[in-house]
C-alpha cells in the first residue's frame, strides 16, 4: 500500500482556517517545467499566489494539484501548481501558516543543484526560505493633529486589518 501524503489535506484546512478567520490565504510555490502560471511573475524561482475566494474561480485543491483561474494584469489565467511544488501557505494578514519540504521531481534536482552550487559561492542555504514577519500590535490611540497630513502614515489597504506601528 502507497503512502498518502497529508500535505494536500494540510492544504485545504489551512485555506479553510484562513477564509473562516476572515483573512487572505496565500501559497508560496516553486516553479518548474510542470507549474502552470504566468512566468511574467515568476521572482527567483518562486511565485506567492492568492488562492482567496475573492481573487480566483473555480479553485480545486485536490491531491495531486492546486487548479483554479486567476486575472494577472487583467487577463484571465488558467493556473495548475503540483502539490509537491507548493513550499508555504500562510495568512497575508498576520502571516501565521505552514511551509512544507518541497520534493520536486527529478527535473527540479539539477536546478536545485545549481542552486546550491551558487549558494555554496555565497555561504547561503540553497532552499527557498520564507520569514513571517510578526504583526505589530499597538493600543489603537493616534497622537498628534487630526489636520496634520506630513507625519501620518499611508492609509491601510482594503481588505486587511489596520494596525498602528509607533515609531520614536
Amino acid at each position: 500500500m502507497s503512502d498518502i501524503s497529508t500535505k494536500p489535506y494540510l492544504l485545504r484546512a489551512l485555506y479553510e482556517w484562513c477564509t473562516d478567520s476572515g483573512f487572505t490565504p496565500y501559497i508560496v510555490v516553486i516553479v518548474d517545467s510542470s507549474t502552470k502560471v504566468p512566468m511574467e511573475f515568476v521572482k527567483n524561482g518562486e511565485i506567492v499566489l492568492n488562492i482567496s475566494f475573492s481573487a480566483t474561480a473555480q479553485l480545486k485543491i485536490d491531491n495531486n494539484f492546486v487548479h483554479f483561474r486567476a486575472r494577472f494584469g487583467g487577463v484571465s489565467r488558467e493556473i495548475e501548481v503540483p502539490i509537491e511544488n507548493v513550499s508555504a501557505i500562510y495568512a497575508r494578514e498576520n502571516g501565521q501558516g505552514m511551509t512544507f519540504d518541497a520534493n520536486l521531481a527529478e527535473g527540479v534536482a539539477g536546478k536545485k543543484k545549481n542552486l546550491a552550487e551558487e549558494a555554496d559561492a555565497s555561504n547561503q542555504k540553497a532552499e527557498p526560505v520564507l520569514t513571517l514577519a510578526a504583526v505589530p500590535t499597538g493600543d489603537g490611540q493616534k497622537s498628534g493633529k487630526e489636520g496634520d497630513d506630513d507625519d501620518q502614515p499611508d492609509p491601510p489597504k482594503r481588505g486587511g486589518r489596520p494596525t498602528l506601528t509607533r515609531i520614536k
